[in-house]
């Protein structure tokens, strides 16, 4: 029998070129994995994100601060609204226009130098003002007959009035002073409640669930902030109208001393 001579071909690799096939169970490359990675995360991340964004809670608006604050903010309310009455109050009081007439002072001023007693007090008579109430009141102990016209006893009665008249503008002043030093000991009370509702609420088994103890804490630091935020704008307020009262009672007092003055015939009446 003749043989067949079987020639094999092999496969000849060429220099220079790579082969293309992949050996069986090789995974892909990382670069094809990693784009395939950022387009899965690309698609998930709205999700997630939206998801989050759901479960965030609410923002909360003042009324709902305020209810927060429980029973301690309807006395702090209160606080609030005298507070304002008092300084607009205070702040009208204590205008010029509320101490001295300035239009009627060169009408006096010749009147008392004259020693007209009678013509001065019935111009001031219709004048509401505390130049008014304190001369009408001392020009009745006016000795026009005398050389001084009774200085002394007119000054003597001039500074009771104004002392008198200082004392009913002061009080409502002193009310500011009221409402400062009361409203923080009514929010440092919330403070003192709500900490008491804290610690039931960790005494029934709230330990372990801080969402139980929000409401409490919530209250307790609301209250404390509401009362400085009324107190500290009324004490300010109060340093304020007491130096404006102050001023304007000075100058008051000035203003009278000037006038009785002029009735001893100790100035000019035409100094102005």
């Amino acid at each position: 029998m003749r043989s067949r001579n079987c020639i094999v071909s092999l496969p000849v690799k060429a220099p220079g070129l790579q082969q293309n096939a992949l050996p069986v169970g090789r995974v892909p490359r990382p670069g094809a994995f990693g784009a395939l990675l950022a387009f899965s995360l690309a698609i998930a991340t709205p999700t997630f994100a939206q998801t989050e964004a759901s479960a965030a809670p609410p923002s909360k608006s003042l009324w709902d601060l305020i209810a927060q604050g429980g029973w301690a903010m309807w006395p702090l309310g209160l606080c609030s609204l005298l507070m304002f009455f008092l300084i607009y109050h205070t702040w009208r009081e204590t205008l010029r226009p509320r101490f001295v007439p300035d239009a009627l002072l060169p009408q006096l001023r010749h009147a008392l130098a004259a020693r007209d007693v009678a013509s001065a007090r019935q111009m001031i008579t219709g004048s509401r003002t505390v130049l008014a109430s304190a001369l009408g009141a001392s020009l009745q102990r006016a000795r026009p007959a005398e050389a001084d016209a009774g200085k002394a006893h007119i000054e003597a009665s001039l500074a009771e009035t104004l002392e008198v008249e200082d004392g009913v503008i002061g009080q409502w002043i002193n009310y500011l002073n009221v409402v400062a030093t009361v409203a923080p000991m009514i929010g440092l009370l919330g403070t003192v409640s709500g900490m008491i509702g804290a610690f039931q609420t960790i005494s029934t088994g709230g330990m372990g669930r801080p969402e139980l103890l929000a409401g409490d804490i919530g209250e307790a630091l609301i209250t404390t902030a509401t009362g400085l935020v009324i107190g500290i704008p009324a004490m300010v307020a109060y340093f304020v109208m007491r130096n404006r009262l102050a001023n304007q009672m000075t100058a008051t007092a000035q203003t009278a001393t000037d006038l009785i003055d002029t009735l001893a015939g100790e100035t000019a009446p035409d100094r102005d």
